[in-house]
């Protein structure tokens, strides 16, 4: 056990694929021990940099200058002192069972077994993960995923942690537990620690540094935490840089909840349902929901609650196991009811639906393509469908990627692009699973005004979502527990 010092002596980045992005070249040293908040927009190259300290920044991925070292040693060197977990955790899991998973990391290091079993029974338990250690990966939620990634480099012991917006998908009390358990972790081994992340109150009185990237991929910033609010907040907040001090300019997203009372029937209306998929428990829904048109309803609760579960089910995309989900006659336009009967083209012209993973639902090879399939779900053609997705490109701040392929844009990006593709086509009801995680402040309030530009329009949108201020601004909450479901509407 030890910790790393982090030098960058004029290291930038450029890509092969797009040479007019990248990370400007800069210098600093992070000392021993040092625990560093790395801030900046989505897309500046935040997430570039951890995988290049990390060692697995491929040479034929772009072109670099400078250098970075670990303790002397280059990166790629240094592999088996450095813990990286990473914006997906989806990318992580490589084993089947959660006990093997965790402990891939200390057999590759040589860790002795009864060592790496004490490991992986500490680590699991520190993050909060209380499952046996047969558990199957693949039976995770996208939180607890996000847990099984921190507990495999956590229990590497690692002189470096990098960390990748560690809490993206967590549920707030599983965040703290998260930052505690990381913090608890650096102390006890001195391990570095840099943190991205976009929820910057968790990490804030937590760490020694702040350095700020700006657009461009610049090192712009590099101070403590009270120095950077006395000298730059203004500048940041420009960046669209979360800062502990900011506030939500809406108050609610949609229309007011009591002046839609009886106004319009429900787009759709679920009654004693219970979902579930295969092998995994079934939920019992202990109260009626409604979803009706111009509101926002926030599906919460924690991390294996069945949150997706039942976006999944509303969203027509699986069959309830039993009681009723039923769709406005309006809606249907068809001789079912039930959503999940509907075909794949009714479906997406009717209700729209955003996965939690934004990559799973990519299908076109650049960005206004895939933007250009949306808009033609809603009817555009020719010049409208070029107006629309110019405007939406500009909304989302993806102008300048618009001949990229999805896969090349950053993990924020690609939510941005994933819910965009969504509110373009504009279905009646739009389902989302974690619709702002990664967002800098400017993107995310983008993505509530154009939240809100729909619901006032008449169309509702129910969000799965662990983001307090998005729940905050939403008109209907429905709170989900592990055995059974609580409407608080």
């Amino acid at each position: 056990m030890g910790a790393s010092k982090v030098v960058s002596d004029g290291w930038g980045w450029r890509f092969g694929a797009n040479p007019s992005l990248g990370i400007t070249g800069g210098s600093f040293t992070i000392a021993p021990g040092e625990r560093v908040l790395l801030l900046g927009p989505s897309g500046c190259g935040k997430s570039t940099l951890l995988r290049a300290l990390a060692g697995v920044l491929g040479d034929d991925e772009g072109i670099s200058t400078g250098s970075l070292s670990l303790s002397g040693s280059s990166p790629s060197a240094s592999r088996g002192r450095v813990g990286l977990v990473l914006q997906d955790p989806e990318s992580q899991a490589v084993l089947e069972r959660i006990g093997d998973d965790v402990a891939f990391g200390c057999e590759n290091l040589g860790v002795p077994p009864e060592d790496t079993w004490r490991r992986v029974h500490a680590a699991l338990s520190v993050v909060g993960l209380n499952y046996p250690l047969t558990h199957s990966t693949s039976h995770l939620s996208g939180g607890e995923k996000q847990r099984l990634a921190l507990a495999g480099a956590l229990a590497m012991q690692p002189d470096l942690l990098l960390l990748d917006e560690p809490t993206a998908n967590l549920d707030s009390v599983g965040a703290l537990a998260v930052r505690d358990a990381v913090l608890t972790s650096v102390r006890e081994t001195g391990a570095t620690l840099i943190v991205v992340e976009h929820n910057v109150n968790l990490w804030w009185e937590h760490v020694d540094r702040v350095i700020v990237m700006d657009a461009q991929g610049n090192f712009a910033l590099d101070a403590t935490p009270t120095e950077v609010l006395a000298r730059a907040s203004a500048q940041l907040a420009a960046w669209g840089i979360w800062l502990p001090t900011w506030h939500s300019p809406i108050v609610h997203i949609g229309l007011d909840p009591e002046s839609r009372i009886g106004r319009d029937p429900a787009l759709l209306s679920a009654e004693k349902l219970q979902v579930g998929l295969p092998r995994h428990n079934a939920l019992t829904w202990s109260a009626n929901l409604s979803i009706e048109p111009g509101s926002f309803h926030a599906l919460t609760g924690p991390n294996g609650s069945g949150k997706t579960t039942l976006a999944l089910t509303l969203g027509g995309l699986i069959k309830p196991v039993s009681g009723a989900l039923l769709a406005a006659t309006e809606l249907a336009q068809t001789r079912s009811l039930e959503p999940y009967r509907w075909s794949s083209r009714q479906l997406a012209r009717r209700v729209g639906n955003v996965f939690q993973s934004p990559e799973m639902q990519f299908v076109k090879p650049t960005v206004w393509r895939e933007l250009a399939h949306g808009a033609k779900l809603r009817g555009l053609r020719g010049a409208e469908l070029d107006t629309a997705v110019g405007l939406m490109l500009e909304r989302v701040g993806l102008s300048d990627r618009a001949q990229a392929h999805p896969f090349t844009l950053s993990g924020g990006q690609q939510r941005r692009l994933s819910v965009a593709t969504a509110l373009i086509s504009q279905p009646r009801v739009l389902v989302l699973d974690e619709p702002t995680f990664g967002q800098d402040a400017r993107t995310w309030g983008e993505l509530i005004a154009m939240f809100d530009e729909l619901t006032r329009s008449g169309h509702a949108i129910v969000a799965a979502t662990h983001d307090e201020r998005l729940i905050a601004l939403a008109g209907r909450e429905t709170s989900l527990v592990r055995t059974q479901v609580e409407n608080l509407s």
